[in-house]
């Protein structure tokens, strides 16, 4: 049987990047695209989730239950915790995109970095990681968080200034690196920069984004259905 599986972005630019995932790692899954960049900008603007934006994405996830997906993966990880809520308060098939990154930097280094380029996208992915710490039976002594924050990034990503960018996201890792066993993306237009980078600015260090680890994690919920 054809499992559905539907995605909310609040980047356009990520459909493209999905579809490509999905055709590789669940070809045998339909996929719908649904992107509202407004829930991003207006969580932005407010430095929080407002309720009415937190409303708006219920009601994407609700139409997409209702129009028969098996499961719905919301690929925004600055409103990663307002699809918790939704998912704990409806019982519905929905997933944050970056659970199983959270996972996967828990499984490789008790020392985490975590880099972003806006921080309304920063404390949730900390918070994130610690959470599923817990879950695995770690306590906040086993588990350390490095956080970084490279500001004025995404302001020149928005202005469409990519060199500045990059130069900003580049310059953070250089940063970040050395202090930690592994770097978390926090946002998945930073992935672009941290593959510039060799072997001598790593260290060997992994450098995990949310995408690929995501669909993984989508296409096994969706195997074991």
């Amino acid at each position: 049987m054809t499992r559905k599986l539907a995605l909310i972005h609040t980047v356009g630019s990520l459909v493209p990047v999905f579809a490509d995932l999905a055709r590789e790692l669940a070809p045998d899954a339909t996929t719908t695209d649904v992107v509202d960049e407004a829930l991003l900008g207006e969580t932005i603007a407010a430095g929080r989730i407002p309720e009415s934006t937190a409303a708006r994405l219920e009601g994407h996830v609700r139409r997409a239950v209702e129009d028969g997906a098996d499961l719905v993966m919301v690929t925004c990880s600055s409103v990663g915790p307002a699809v918790e809520a939704i998912a704990e308060r409806t019982c519905w098939p929905l997933v944050r995109v970056d659970v199983a990154l959270a996972d996967r930097a828990i499984a490789l280094g008790s020392r985490i970095g975590v880099i972003a380029t806006l921080a309304t996208t920063l404390e949730p992915t900390a918070d994130l990681i610690r959470q599923r710490a817990l879950a695995a039976g770690k306590d906040d002594r086993e588990i350390q968080i490095v956080s970084h924050l490279c500001e004025g990034a995404f302001a020149a990503l928005k202005a469409g200034d990519l060199d500045d960018h990059d130069s900003r996201v580049r310059e953070g890792l250089r940063e970040l690196i050395p202090q930690v066993e592994v770097v978390v993306l926090a946002q998945a237009s930073m992935a672009r920069v941290a593959l510039t980078l060799d072997e001598a600015e790593t260290g060997g260090r992994p450098i995990l984004a949310s995408p690929r680890l995501g669909m993984e994690r989508a296409a096994g919920i969706l195997a074991a259905d």
